[in-house]
């Protein structure tokens, strides 16, 4: 006995057109996207297009369309160009166009500011639909790949090793287009185009060679600095107590480059940072903000520094920057990579109370450890001690403990789920830019789960 089958017929044509409309579920996320961005204010986008030339694809779809990519992982203009003809989601979002890769790749480009600038106003919408409303904020970075490999790299003491080289080989050429007899010329060797492509070489690396010497002239700056303010807190102990301190003094800093200090070639913004597995790789330090209670990310910026002790100022400043907009930030948690005490006190300068741990805390600690609070806090206890004192409490444990499950995650969907690993544009403020896209692209996506789930 045969069975019974839905009726397969790919031949018959459509007595109507179909409509974009019908294609995707009243509740799709490419739906949720497209409403979004037909609500912002584009009007500089639509300005910068004077009606010259062919007609060009309007930059609401445009940015949908990135917009889209970037909630869902697909951020090359390539796959964004072929996602318009194979996937029902994507031909919905770009109204069943399909704009090719150089006309995304070009709109990108041009518009990064622009469209970095819609990041606060999508956090307003969050606001105004009831989504976000500010309170405790987790902060942590990831080094995410740079455009470039870390073998483009040129240390200082090879680029110097090589200049010689080079130096010596267009001596060498010099000598042999001089000779009036030329039988010592190799044959199929150009003299003038050897030459040339020496200069080009020794051109790069002098480029290069100036790069490392501006870096090593800032870094001495800080140095001096540091050890000024050392010497200057030594001598005032020494005149204080009238003995001389224990220990070592400072050591002086040494002015000019250092024989591993380096630039790359492809990516000279980019910088060498240690792994999380392990090992080195060019990179840049993604810094992002979560909020406890949503795990919308409100404050992005990218760090040039491995360290991330410096990112707690500029995250204070952009957190100030969006509080008209969300509301102000009660509290501020963070691991013990951002501790130090002035972090501490630029926390309470801004009004934000601080959760960062001083230090890591040992696995399965005794039970009457984990039980009882923390013995009571002096009186005249400083701000980092009255700050490790809220940390040991019930509550302070509780609330430091969001930290693992908000903007953890967030960086754990960011690189594995959607698939962003490395950035495809290059320089420090394209690449600061790009993060931002792919902030707006996950801010995107939570508000669809949270308006789903209201």
């Amino acid at each position: 006995m045969s069975g019974r089958f839905v009726s397969m017929d790919r031949d018959t044509a459509y007595l109507l057109p179909p409509s974009v409309q019908e294609w995707l579920p009243e509740d799709h996320l490419a739906r949720f996207v497209v409403e979004i961005v037909e609500g912002m204010n584009l009007g500089e986008l639509t300005e910068a297009y004077r009606g010259r030339g062919s007609d060009a694809y309007h930059p609401a779809m445009m940015v949908a369309l990135l917009f889209y990519g970037y909630a869902t992982g697909v951020f090359s203009s390539r796959k964004l160009e072929r996602a318009t003809y194979d996937s029902v989601a994507f031909r919905y979002v770009a109204a069943n166009a399909h704009p090719d890769h150089d006309t995304i790749a070009v709109f990108r480009k041009r518009f990064l500011g622009e469209l970095s600038g819609l990041f606060v106003e999508i956090l307003n919408v969050a606001h105004q639909m009831g989504l976000l409303k500010l309170g405790k904020v987790s902060l942590d970075g990831t080094k995410v790949h740079a455009n470039a490999s870390k073998h483009s790299a040129l240390s200082w003491e090879h680029a110097c090793k090589i200049e010689a080289q080079l130096k010596a080989e267009v001596e060498q050429l010099m000598r042999l287009a001089e000779e009036a007899d030329a039988a010592d010329i190799p044959d199929g060797m150009s003299v003038p185009e050897e030459l040339q492509r020496r200069e080009e070489r020794l051109a790069a690396i002098a480029e290069a060679k100036a790069a490392i010497e501006a870096r090593a002239a800032e870094r001495y700056a800080r140095e001096q600095a540091a050890y000024e303010e050392k010497m200057a807190a030594r001598k005032a102990k020494e005149k204080s107590e009238g003995r001389k301190p224990r220990g070592k003094p400072p050591t002086q800093p040494q002015a000019g480059p250092r024989p591993k200090d380096q630039v790359n070639l492809t990516d000279a913004d980019s910088r060498i940072m240690p792994g999380s597995g392990g090992g080195f790789e060019q990179a840049y330090n993604a810094q992002a903000t979560v909020d406890v209670d949503t795990m919308l990310v409100v404050e992005q910026h990218v760090s040039q520094s491995p360290n991330d002790k410096l990112e707690v100022n500029p995250t204070l400043a952009n957190l100030d920057a969006v509080a008209p907009v969300i509301g102000k930030a009660e509290a501020l948690l963070a691991d013990t990579g951002y501790f130090s005490a002035d972090n501490v006190d630029q926390c309470h300068a801004h009004e934000v109370e601080p959760y960062i741990a001083a230090g890591r805390d040992a696995h399965y600690p005794p039970l009457a450890q984990r039980m009882n609070g923390p013995a009571p806090l002096a009186p005249d206890a400083s701000p980092v001690e009255r700050m490790k004192h809220r940390l040991r409490t019930p509550d302070g444990r509780a609330i430091y403990a969001k930290r693992k499950c908000t903007v953890e995650p967030t960086f754990g969907i960011i690189k594995s789920v959607l698939g962003f690993r490395q950035f495809l544009l290059r320089g420090l403020q394209a690449v600061e830019h790009e993060w931002t896209l792919v902030c707006i692209g996950w801010n995107l996506k939570r508000m669809h789960r949270l308006h789903m789930a209201a």
